[in-house]
């Protein structure tokens, strides 16, 4: 990541909108601004796959579902967060992963100027790939600050994607389980 080219940017957009990029409080901002870049699209320079190389043998044929898995993107047509959730299920196939390498790969690949509709094909697809699953299901409830902030304003607004591979695509009693236990009774 070219951080000084970043910072050269950010003083550049500071005196396009009309501010001082050396006044005190904004001094060090293009040193923040580029630093924080390199945090929120570390994704960019990594391969989610090396989270999901490690897979124990297990006999268990009923779906794995972790709820609730904290999500934070940046929406690639204005470069404001996406903040939200996944839901993400698959049945194995003689096969499980630790339950920490699901959200390090939501992480990896959040972590990239995003889609929500692509980062939700994404995560399927690589899970039902890696994984070898009888079925993959993802779900992701997010808040654009892209639509809340700005635009449309409508803070209250939610987006929520779905994407459905094999069993739980061919099955409607199998999505249906898993659509139920994501979005029934939360307390």
């Amino acid at each position: 990541m070219d951080l000084d080219r970043i910072r050269r940017a950010i003083r550049e957009i500071l005196l396009a909108v009309g501010e001082d990029p050396d006044r005190e409080g904004l001094r060090e901002t293009p040193d923040r601004v580029a630093r924080m870049y390199a945090e929120v699209f570390q994704g960019l320079h990594q391969d989610p796959v090396v989270h999901l190389k490690k897979l124990f043998t297990q006999k268990y044929d009923e779906m794995v579902l972790i709820r609730d898995i904290r999500m934070v993107s940046f929406c690639e047509h204005h470069l404001l967060p996406v903040i939200g959730k996944a839901h993400v299920a698959y049945i194995p196939n003689g096969r499980v992963v630790g339950l920490s390498k699901i959200p390090r790969v939501i992480d990896v690949l959040a972590k990239r100027p995003q889609l929500q509709e692509r980062l939700t094909e994404e995560v399927a697809d690589l899970l039902m790939r890696e994984l070898d699953a009888r079925g993959v299901a993802v779900v992701i409830e997010a808040s654009h600050s892209c639509m809340t902030i700005r635009g449309v304003n409508k803070p209250d607004s939610s987006f929520v994607t779905s994407a459905v591979r094999g069993a739980f695509k061919d099955r409607l009693a199998t999505r249906t389980e898993v659509m139920s236990l994501i979005f029934g009774a939360k307390t």
